[in-house]
């Protein structure tokens, strides 16, 4: 019997992953992967309580990351496709990865927030990359009548087989040390995810996704009226925060202007 519970907790551990207290060769970049062209007005939409008045709108930015983890390149998120659209950027995802030295063929993953086009349109010029995604967002874009809002085109060499995928039901330990995990968070869609990059110098990182799309609804746990599930969004807001908090993390608002400036501007790195 005690055999058995020392093979028992030697399987459990090897399954757990290795939590870094910080990366120390990691590097973390934000690109421009879109600015709004107008102030939105988010009483419309991400409210399902009225908390703001008719008038209020908030500018809206949108971005993309780059990991660099040792050799290894990851990307987080990719942005609409320059000159699709109003909000879309000037310069692509793959030239700014050129400017850093990174050739799209040398990306060996892509994690996605999740399946809406503002970011995942560029996903198509990141063939040879594991694509990590939530599985409730996997299935849907997999699946022959995506829901509303899924950017199932964008997502089509890898549902044919042509590239390899990950549906992820658990945190994902990225590189296998705990300095980059995909954490599961979802509410926002159903396979929602948010990143954590633990920094030497900066210290953790959380990108939300669009968990909170600007401060006023991530400090109040507020919640779109489009979002898919009210409960698990609210749970995910909860956990991030918690994690914010047990960890002394920086917490990015990918949307949110306001926190553009956590970062450094490009082409600098995070350390």
């Amino acid at each position: 019997m005690q055999a058995r519970r020392f093979v028992l907790t030697l399987s459990i551990c090897a399954a757990m992953p290795a939590f870094a207290q910080s990366g120390g060769d990691l590097s973390l970049w934000r690109l421009d992967c879109g600015t709004g062209a107008k102030p939105v007005t988010v009483a419309e939409r991400f409210s399902d309580t009225f908390a703001y008045s008719a008038d209020k709108q908030l500018p809206f930015t949108y971005s993309c990351y780059v990991i660099k983890h040792g050799n290894d390149v990851m990307v987080w998120d990719t942005g609409f496709v320059p000159g699709s659209n109003p909000n879309a950027p000037k310069v692509s995802l793959s030239d700014q990865l050129g400017q850093l030295k990174i050739t799209p063929d040398q990306v060996k993953f892509v994690g996605i927030s999740h399946f809406h086009a503002d970011h995942t349109s560029q996903l198509p010029s990141l063939p040879n990359a594991l694509l990590l995604i939530g599985k409730g967002d996997w299935d849907q874009v997999s699946s022959p009548k995506p829901m509303a809002g899924a950017n199932a085109a964008a997502f089509t060499h890898w549902v044919s087989g042509g590239g390899k995928v990950e549906p992820l039901t658990l945190d994902k330990d990225v590189f296998g040390d705990g300095s980059v995990v995909v954490m599961r968070t979802p509410g926002h869609t159903p396979g929602h995810s948010s990143l954590l990059v633990r920094l030497k110098d900066k210290g953790p990182v959380i990108l939300v996704g669009d968990a909170a799309h600007f401060h006023e609804n991530y400090e109040s746990s507020g919640v779109p009226s489009f979002n898919y599930d009210r409960a698990e969004t609210i749970a995910s807001l909860d956990r991030i925060k918690k994690v914010a908090s047990n960890l002394k993390a920086t917490v990015i608002i990918q949307h949110d202007p306001r926190d553009i400036g956590k970062l450094p501007a490009f082409p600098q790195a995070a350390h």
